[in-house]
């Protein structure tokens, strides 16, 4: 498993992350098996977010619930959670104010039994964001041992600027949607002017390179998705070319396709992190072997290609 150090703290991270979004109806032992496996694989980076689950905090119950992790255990792993998304009767909206952080906070390290966060998020731009709010609340809770990192996901290189001018913590991740077959944030930058191409619309004002510019690690949500919860590409009738592309690879270097799809992400210099969605103990394994896949520059475009990407 390929590690490196998250954005611009020290923290030693995996560049691939169990996701918990999706583990509010299992029953204990798989939620243990799919842990397990991922622990067996050295993936020891597990993200939550206080909305998982139906319920506010569920899923961070449900994970503290099946695993009953003494402080040992609890020192081994990494825990990330976010906050910032808030359901309502009315509809969803964002909140950013420093009660809510710090509330919502609160609500994850009850639900998850730990004294401390190693990552929080703020989970999508609030349009209402008042940054001296959240730097009020950065602080609280980095004082308080309660949160021992910060980032965002979701963010514009604006919006983390924005940001940054006002805490005093470093920003150290930004979480996005990136697949082999939704990567607008690479795929601008090849079709730079070429202003019949839709592929040329700056859609993320650059994000890619302000991240590698500016130590922010990039942690990519979706990594198997078509689009937007659109279904999966891999087996997918609808990318039959890509899907031979993938098969090919795979059976070439012996792994699975999630393992070549997990290392199409990995192979980016920028240092990206593969985030998990699967609850399925075996598919861990299979991303888990594209953690050190090295694909070559003619494998990685020729995916790109018949990903549906124009390379000029």
């Amino acid at each position: 498993m390929r590690t490196f150090t998250l954005g611009a703290s020290s923290l030693m991270v995996p560049n691939v992350v169990a996701g918990m979004m999706r583990i509010a109806q299992m029953e204990d032992d798989d939620i243990r098996a799919l842990v397990r496996s991922a622990l067996d694989h050295q993936i020891n980076f597990f993200d939550h977010a206080d909305l998982y689950g139906g319920t506010t905090h569920h899923c961070e119950e449900r994970f503290a619930q099946a695993l009953k992790w003494g402080s040992t255990e609890r020192s081994e792993v990494i825990l990330q959670t976010k906050c910032g998304i808030v359901p309502s009767p009315n509809g969803t909206y964002y909140d950013f104010s420093h009660d809510h952080i710090i509330r919502s906070v609160e609500g994850s390290l009850k639900a998850l039994q730990t004294d401390y966060l190693d990552i929080l998020l703020l989970h999508r731009p609030d349009a209402l964001v008042e940054p001296e709010e959240v730097a009020r609340a950065f602080d609280e809770l980095a004082q308080a041992g309660k949160v021992r990192h910060f980032g965002v996901s979701n963010h514009t290189p604006g919006q983390i600027e924005l940001l940054a001018k006002y805490v005093s913590q470093p920003l150290v991740a930004n979480q996005v949607q990136l697949s082999m077959t939704h990567s607008p944030l690479i795929a601008q930058g090849l079709s730079m002017n070429m202003a019949a191409e839709d592929q040329s619309i700056s859609r993320d004002c650059g994000l890619v390179d302000y991240c590698r510019l500016h130590d922010v690690t990039l942690q990519a949500w979706s990594p198997y998705q078509s689009g937007f919860f659109t279904g999966v590409f891999l087996g997918n009738p609808d990318y039959a070319e890509l899907n031979q592309v993938i098969d090919r690879l795979a059976q070439e270097y012996a792994v699975t396709p999630m393992a070549i799809a997990t290392a199409w992400i990995t192979r980016h210099p920028a240092r990206m992190q593969v985030v998990l969605g699967t609850t399925r103990p075996e598919r861990v394994a299979e991303a888990a072997a594209g953690s050190d896949l090295e694909l070559t520059r003619s494998q990685w475009y020729e995916l790109f290609r018949v990903a549906g990407h124009i390379i000029p």
